[in-house]
């Protein structure tokens, strides 16, 4: 905690535990403590830590050609953008790859302006990032307030309200943007209609339908993207967090006549789509693939859905596959969080009552019974304090 206090800056807080090590869904710490890991990493570790294939791809290709910029073309590049592109059904797909969710939200703001509109309508506790222009996206006031003026002409409305979207889409309006699954706020899943319904009123209006399928993309949802569920495509994907399973890799993908708005010298980024980082990515796919890893993230999600609704203090459970929130009765999240870390397993609490878990999407069905009994009896031992 001194070294971290000495040498960081304060924007995160000073971490209460060094983790030093991982294998699968388990780490440990620099005291020999292990933990069942069930945020991974901000739900980017979707294979776990130190998968043999991101290991192997990764060591291999580091060892074969390193940063290459966007100059020149390489393999890795190339066959993931074509995998990407497959996995969206649409051969109109473009790529833009980047190193985060921020970055990619950010190109998906740019390539809308190239609309010749500037206006957005985006939601309410949203997050979308936190550099200048994806913090203007988000819409958690905490976040945005101190440092304002940002971006002008964003509005925010509920999200999952169909008639309060209507309302403010205008065909003065570049874009929409939308989580298919609110990540951060707490997991919360739209009605069934809503993403069908932006569909049509972008239509109406000529606006782009961006999807920021950070969170719940890369299989997290027991789908590819997390927003197969409406029926209807965005003209935008913007994917992040588990597309590199671990190495920061990000991507902009753009579909129909929004693929062909970029013009050369639009937009750009040094380490995008670098070798290494696409090597992991491709890795990670093939491993979901081989795995039949989509599969088992709806047989354990359905059963944490399942269990985690029985414990006593628990009064709503929802999201779809390892993407879950649980709202508390109590406001103890963060008091919870602390006590499962104690008692070895690692969870997020966003808010006061809520309780986010995004762990590793090969984790097995046995973790997944012993993190529920960590958690009852963390939520037990705090709410009967």
């Amino acid at each position: 905690m001194k070294r971290w206090q000495r040498a960081l800056q304060d924007n995160y807080g000073t971490p209460t535990i060094e983790l030093v090590s991982g294998k699968g869904s388990v780490v440990k710490d620099s005291n020999g403590n292990t933990y069942l890991d069930f945020l991974a990493g901000i739900a980017t570790n979707v294979l776990g830590h130190g998968h043999p294939a991101v290991v192997k791809a990764v060591t291999k290709q580091i060892a074969t050609l390193g940063h290459v910029s966007n100059f020149y073309a390489h393999p890795n590049v190339l066959e993931l953008a074509e995998k990407l592109q497959k996995m969206t059904g649409d051969k109109s797909a473009r790529v833009f790859f980047c190193n985060s969710g921020a970055e990619a939200n950010e190109a998906a703001l740019k390539l809308s302006r190239k609309t010749g509109k500037y206006k957005i309508v985006a939601t309410n506790e949203s997050f979308h990032g936190r550099t200048m222009g994806a913090l203007s996206l988000t819409g958690q006031p905490s976040k945005r307030n101190p440092f304002k003026p940002l971006l002008k002409g964003i509005k925010h409305v509920p999200f999952g309200d169909s008639l309060a979207m209507k309302r403010a889409i205008t065909k003065k309006t570049a874009m929409v943007i939308v989580e298919p699954i609110m990540g951060e706020a707490g997991v919360i899943v739209p009605p069934s209609d809503y993403l069908k319904n932006l569909r049509k009123y972008c239509d109406d209006n000529g606006a782009l339908l961006v999807f920021d399928c950070v969170q719940t993309g890369m299989g997290r949802t027991g789908d590819w993207f997390g927003y197969e569920y409406s029926g209807i495509k965005p003209d935008v994907i913007t994917l992040a967090k588990g597309l590199g399973g671990g190495l920061p890799l990000g991507a902009m993908i753009a579909l129909g006549s929004a693929s062909t708005l970029f013009s050369a010298g639009d937009h750009g980024s040094t380490f995008g789509g670098n070798p290494v980082a696409t090597a992991a990515g491709l890795a990670v796919i093939a491993s979901i693939e081989k795995e039949k890893i989509l599969k088992h993230v709806d047989e354990v999600g359905a059963f944490l859905l399942a269990e985690l609704a029985l414990i006593p203090g628990v009064t709503e459970v929802r999201g779809a596959g390892l993407l879950i929130g649980l709202t508390l009765e109590k406001p103890v999240a963060k008091a919870v969080t602390k006590k499962c870390q104690e008692s070895g397993a690692l969870i997020n609490a966003p808010g006061e009552s809520i309780i986010r878990l995004a762990p590793a999407l090969n984790v097995s069905m046995r973790q997944a019974q012993k993190f529920v009994a960590i958690f009852s009896q963390a939520l037990k031992g705090v709410t009967h304090v």
